[in-house]
Order: C-alpha cells, then sequence, then structure tokens
C-alpha cells in the first residue's frame, strides 16, 4: 500500500521543519514496518477483520458494523450515523481488537494511516485508550468534519487539527505520525499540521477500538461514534 517508508520521509520533514536546515545525506534512519494491516475487504456479515501484515491482530467486527459495503474500495466498513450523547451505548457500533503491546507507540517512531469517506461531523475513528487511562492513549477523531489527531504520553500531550474540513463525501487519506521530534499530520499525502515537542513513552493495555469509545454510556460518557465508511487502518512503527 505504499506506506513502507512513510516513517522515514516524515522525520526527515519534521526535522526540516524543525531546524530550518536538511537531513545529511548519511544520516542513518530506521525503516518502518507494518505492525498491523487492516485492509477491511471482509464480505458482508463478517465478524472477523483479518490482520494482513502477518502478526495475527485481527479484530471483533460488531453486529453493527456493515462489511463490503464500498465497491469502488473492494470493500470497506461502514458506521451509520448514531445521535450523540443518546442512551444506550452501543457496543456492536464497534470495531476492537484485543490488546497488544505491539499496537502501543511505547517510545518508537509510529503512525497510523486510514482512508475515509464521510459527511458526518463528528466521532473518534480510531484509538487505543481514553482520556484518563493511565499509561498514556492515542486516538484520530474528525469533530466538525476536521481531522484531530491526539497522541497522550508520560509527558505529555501532543493534538494536531487540519485546518479544512473533509466530511464532503470523497475519499481521503490521513496519516498521523508521533516521532521523537514532534507530531505530523498528513491528508491526501500534503503535510496540514505539525508540533515539535515529546510526548514520551505510551503503553496501555486497553484494545485498539475504531468506530468510537468502548468505555461510555452515552449519559455520563459520550461514545463519540463515528459515521462513514473506512476503507483501511495501516498501524507502523520503526
Amino acid at each position: 500500500m505504499g506506506c513502507r517508508r512513510s516513517l522515514v520521509l516524515l522525520t526527515a520533514a519534521l526535522t526540516v521543519l524543525m531546524t530550518g536546515g536538511t537531513v545529511p545525506a548519511g544520516a542513518t534512519v530506521v525503516s518502518p514496518y507494518e505492525v498491523a494491516v487492516w485492509g477491511m475487504n471482509e464480505p458482508r456479515g463478517a465478524t472477523r477483520m483479518l490482520d494482513s501484515s502477518g502478526h495475527g491482530m485481527h479484530g471483533r467486527i460488531g453486529d453493527e458494523v456493515g462489511t463490503g459495503m464500498s465497491a469502488e474500495a473492494d470493500g470497506g466498513y461502514r458506521f451509520e450515523r448514531l445521535e450523540p450523547d443518546t442512551p444506550p451505548a452501543r457496543p456492536g457500533h464497534l470495531v476492537v481488537v484485543p490488546h497488544h503491546a505491539a499496537l502501543n507507540p511505547e517510545s518508537r517512531d509510529f503512525a497510523v494511516t486510514l482512508r475515509l469517506r464521510t459527511t458526518g461531523k463528528f466521532g473518534n475513528i480510531i484509538q487505543k485508550g481514553q482520556a484518563t487511562v493511565a499509561g498514556g492513549s492515542f486516538k484520530l477523531q474528525i469533530p466538525n468534519g476536521r481531522v484531530d489527531c491526539m497522541f497522550r504520553g508520560s509527558a505529555g500531550t501532543i493534538e494536531l487539527v487540519a485546518p479544512n474540513r473533509i466530511n464532503d463525501g470523497y475519499w481521503h487519506v490521513v496519516k498521523c505520525a508521533r516521532l521523537r521530534g514532534g507530531v505530523v499530520l498528513l491528508i491526501d499525502g500534503q503535510q496540514v499540521d505539525s508540533r515539535a515537542g515529546w510526548t514520551g513513552p505510551i503503553a496501555n493495555t486497553w484494545p485498539v477500538s475504531i468506530g468510537g469509545k468502548m468505555d461510555c454510556d452515552q449519559v455520563e460518557v459520550g461514545c463519540d461514534y463515528y459515521a462513514g465508511d473506512l476503507d483501511y487502518v495501516i498501524v507502523e512503527a520503526a
């Protein structure tokens, strides 16, 4: 899927951004590897999301998630709109991948890439952990139709927000990377936001949740359910 050297390129781009210079030609870089690749190509009615990375990080597809929905993408999942903060919670709206240590950023360069299509303006797309979880957390969401990427670690939180809305009903590729020097957000291959700094390690024991929060009741804690289509999600680390 053309992502194998993306963390190297992002690291170089962030170095230039922070220093105003160029990356030395002989600089040592670590090639990224794909931690998990969820192609979301399962047929309609599937209950298991397959990881094609070879690492066995398969997920459970909730019974309210539409599979095999996008002819253009040869698959894809559909998440129907649910009214915000309106009980009851709907765990069937989620895709859940059990906890694996490799899905934690730890202190590594770490990136999440996904392809989405939505006309909604609300919802958490993917996350591992929630706001007060010990060990930190990360998530991508789309409030007001603008992608928001957040990494929370032991040394602090870095959150990026895209300047423009992408809830236009067209497919878009979103990548957010937490690097040693900062965080970078790209949409359709263009850098739209970045911030220098270090979050510190991020490691929790929570599953990865796609489509909204797991620990919520829609009364005291909103589930922030995503509405729209997802074509794939790729997790990389270096």
